[in-house]
């Protein structure tokens, strides 16, 4: 089993930037592809990064390409992302997520493809 818990969330204004954290405990973190998520209330959740095991491979929604950085520190058992020039369409529950494994890495970008998932602080922008 692996524990997710994830920090940095919060308010910001449009143009600023946020970096959320997501620490993981339990079997060892390399062993995972970690994803960022986020949900709109009503609406499904999609993916906006995903990280391989070792971070030598990343995926970004069209939407946050250019503008945000989805990076893992094996190390400290932690993964990030950087959310720069944020506008008010970010705002959203940002989850975090591990997955052992896919059939294929385009599989990742499924929300049923992960296993675990942290408790999604609310990030939001205002305008």
């Amino acid at each position: 089993q692996v524990l997710l818990v994830e920090s940095g969330g919060g308010l910001v204004q449009a143009g600023g930037s946020l970096r959320l954290s997501c620490a993981g405990s339990g079997r060892t973190f390399s062993s995972y592809v970690m994803g960022w998520f986020r949900q709109v209330t009503g609406k499904e959740r999609e993916a906006v990064a995903t990280i391989s095991w070792s971070g030598g491979s990343t995926y970004y929604a069209d939407s946050v390409k250019g503008r945000f950085t989805i990076s893992r520190d094996n190390a400290k058992n932690t993964a990030y992302l950087q959310m720069n020039r944020l506008t008010p369409e970010a705002t959203a529950v940002y989850y975090c997520a591990a997955a052992e494994y896919s059939s294929s890495w385009t599989l990742f970008r499924e929300p049923g493809t992960y296993d675990y998932w942290g408790q999604g602080p609310q990030v939001t922008v205002s305008s």
